[in-house]
């Protein structure tokens, strides 16, 4: 799976399919009309509130891929870019990787597609972390 570019109408459609919901429960769901959701599915973008209620009626996380996307592709975080807190909005730590983000890396060395330094460079894994990954792997094997 590819976190650089979403299409997330696309996604939906799949797990649409694999879940095999009725189009009837899904408009009946979100309130919305068959069309709405047509056009869900060629959208490369929706209404977090509409996202939410996916989620919901398909009972998976499609915000994880964003997630994964920032973790992947945003730039490391300046060290004391910003010394005060703020507690108006919650905080997420960038170096906490999910299990599909480190099968996604691991695929990717595995299949000979990057190597463990590009993973390094590409997306700021620290060399120590990517080992232990490794190593893990190696382990269970």
């Amino acid at each position: 799976m590819l976190y650089k570019d979403i299409h997330i109408g696309h996604f939906i459609k799949e797990r649409v399919n694999e879940k095999e919901i009725t189009m009837d429960r899904i408009c009946n769901f979100l309130g919305k009309n068959e069309e709405f959701v047509e056009n869900t599915y060629t959208s490369k973008s929706i209404d977090t509130d509409i996202l939410l209620r996916w989620c919901k009626l398909l009972e998976y996380d499609f915000f994880r891929l964003y997630s994964s996307h920032l973790i992947l592709y945003s730039p490391p975080s300046a060290v004391n870019k910003n010394t005060q807190k703020s507690e108006k909005i919650p905080y997420f730590r960038k170096n906490i990787y999910t299990q599909e983000i480190k099968e996604f890396i691991m695929n990717r060395i595995i299949s000979g597609e990057m190597s463990q330094s590009d993973v390094v460079r590409e997306y700021s894994i620290p060399k120590s972390t990517l080992h232990r990954w490794l190593q893990k792997r190696d382990d269970v094997e």
